[in-house]
């Protein structure tokens, strides 16, 4: 982009503008961001619904991990639509194991009448586990009606028809 600046400016001494040190920086390579964005979801999932024995690199190629230790400004080879059968099972049981163990926490919750799931999760409002393991799906190349099938199940499995139905 041009900046026009007035003439008086011109003359002025002193630190680079910020205006200036943003337009010098290297342009981020976007794929990049977003795959680190899923390392970061699949962490904290792993972190809030307490989900034990999940190794979150094995859920990525070896493209996909050396991707992660590299500059988000250089262009890196990121897995391509073609995966290891594999790894799409081992993506497949997470997402799966995130569902259950998002509607568990639920049902705790609600059996609790006392705790809300607001309370439960405080500074989740509006945290939807399941909707966010189906958007997660499109990014691992998983089925998002599996997942959504496996959600529905599990609430028919604990009990809440009335949510399963919807």
């Amino acid at each position: 982009p041009v900046l026009d600046t007035e003439d008086a400016w011109v003359s002025v001494e002193g630190p680079v503008s910020i205006v200036e040190l943003a337009l010098e920086q290297k342009r981020i390579h976007y794929p990049l961001v977003e795959h680190q964005f899923v390392l970061c979801t699949i962490l904290y999932a792993i972190m809030r619904l307490s989900l034990k024995g999940v190794k979150p690199l094995s859920l990525f190629d070896s493209k996909g991990k050396n991707a992660f230790f590299k500059d988000l400004t250089s262009i890196q080879l990121l897995p391509s639509g073609d995966m290891d059968p594999d790894v799409l099972s081992i993506r497949q049981q997470f997402l799966l194991k995130v569902v259950s163990a998002a509607v568990q926490t639920l049902c705790s919750s609600q059996k609790d009448k006392e705790v809300s799931e607001e309370e439960y999760f405080p500074f989740e409002k509006g945290k939807n586990w399941p909707t966010l393991a189906a958007d997660l799906a499109q990014y691992l190349q998983i089925s998002e009606d599996l997942v959504r099938r496996h959600y529905v199940c599990e609430l028919y499995s604990y009990g809440m028809d009335h949510l399963g139905e919807e």
